[in-house]
């Protein structure tokens, strides 16, 4: 009998052995998804929307303290409540928004929440205020692109690993905390004042998917540590561990050499020969892993009509985030598998279709503010800490943004006096 007799009569009699090998991953991945929805039930989001005085004089560094606060919302699942309860690490989505030249400042978190955002914006910012919306994006047809309205977007991703940080106020928009308001430059001035352009029927929506995370969790501290011994050029150090003894034994047997003796410590250490260049890149390396971080996704959508669609408008938030990067420390570019444009030469005749799908998919995941690729939570994802957030995200002044179209608080408000009679 010959080998594929054999293997076909086995098949025919053992079929069904394989079938809970096959089905365990998409029913596990169907059963969470399932818990997640039913948790969602139970802790709805809730969207406010920022205002603040003409007159800022706090540095963005406040804003740091205000993303610090945030982070508390850090609250992992334990196994049972996982995968039985459905609970996962929530997140709080920051968005700049432009309705026809008007602009808003957007946050969207579990209401559960709430005391502790508004507590972290209060406390830095005294004269901020902070009113309850609707959801912006409902005022659109839901099923963009139609015939009637059209979209252009992508998620943004880093070009290098995470640890190597983007331009941030401490070093490129602030020489010092001490310097005049009149004197410090605002990286959010060229975005506002491009959202300002457009015009009837356009909308530009710019979001930062925002999820704490701990070095740990991430590796991130360890990563940054490995990178900056390769740029100082440190040696590496003897592997004590029962796996690089094992390893060293095994090689002695293949090989028959000994492992090589640690080279003699040279007058001059590494870190003395670095260039000026590399010494900014180890310094602000260090600097990033040293902050507390959040597990970042960045996205923008330009919707309007057809009538009125003009498609260089988003080059605005293309602008905004050239200016954030560097070539020696890290550059932010689209993500190719989100931008809503594919052009194949072996597959030319998909190119419309599959450009209408990837716009649906970004709809629908801007929308419901779900990652640039779920349901996996981690792809496309990076770390950024507080104080690259704050140079992304903060409260401008009238004086560095001077456009009218950012929505104010005309009066200030006080508080109550306190044991003030009710009668």
């Amino acid at each position: 009998m010959s080998l594929l007799n054999l293997l076909w009569e086995f098949l025919d009699a053992w079929w069904w052995l394989f079938f809970p090998f096959v089905l365990f991953p998409p029913a596990r991945f169907l059963w969470l998804w399932w818990r997640m929805e039913v948790f969602d039930t139970y802790n709805p989001y809730m969207m406010l929307e920022l205002m603040f005085p003409r007159q800022v004089l706090r540095p963005i560094q406040t804003m740091e303290n205000v993303f610090m606060g945030f982070w508390q919302m850090y609250d992992p699942a334990n196994p049972r409540e996982k995968w039985f309860e459905g609970k996962y690490l929530l997140r709080i989505s920051l968005e700049i928004v432009s309705i026809e030249g008007s602009i808003h400042f957007y946050m969207r978190f579990p209401r559960a929440s709430r005391k502790l955002i508004e507590s972290a914006i209060y406390s830095q910012y005294q004269d901020a205020e902070l009113s309850e919306v609707e959801d912006y994006t409902k005022n659109v047809p839901q099923d963009i692109p139609n015939k009637d309205w059209d979209l252009w977007g992508t998620n943004y991703m880093l070009e290098k690993p995470d640890v190597y940080p983007i331009k941030t106020y401490a070093k490129f928009f602030e020489e010092s905390m001490m310097t005049p308001e009149e004197k410090r430059m605002d990286p959010l001035a060229l975005l506002l004042e491009g959202l300002t352009t457009l015009g009837p029927g356009e909308q530009l929506w710019l979001q930062f998917l925002l999820r704490p995370i701990t070095q740990v969790e991430y590796q991130y501290n360890g990563v940054g540590k490995k990178i900056v011994d390769v740029l100082v050029r440190r040696p590496k150090a003897a592997d004590t561990s029962l796996r690089g003894q094992l390893q060293s034994s095994s090689n002695l047997l293949i090989t028959g050499q000994l492992p090589e003796a640690p080279k003699a410590q040279e007058i001059i250490p590494p870190e003395m020969k670095l260039t000026p260049g590399e010494k900014v890149i180890v310094t602000a390396i260090e600097e990033k892993i040293g902050k507390y971080g959040f597990l970042t996704s960045m996205r923008f959508m330009y919707v309007a009509k057809r009538e009125n669609y003009f498609s260089p408008a988003k080059a605005v938030v293309m602008s905004f985030f050239s200016q954030l990067s560097t070539w020696n420390l890290n550059n932010m570019r689209p993500l190719r598998d989100t931008i809503t444009k594919v052009h194949t030469i072996p597959l030319w005749f998909l190119d419309r279709r599959r450009v209408f799908t990837r716009k649906r998919r970004l709809f629908r995941n801007f929308t419901k503010r779900l990652p640039p690729f779920f349901p996996d939570a981690v792809r496309g994802m990076y770390l950024l800490n507080t104080e690259e957030m704050a140079t992304i995200f903060h409260i401008p002044s009238e004086m560095t943004v001077t456009t009218q179209a950012v929505q104010r608080v005309e009066t200030k408000k006080g508080q109550a006096v306190p044991n003030i009679p009710q009668e």
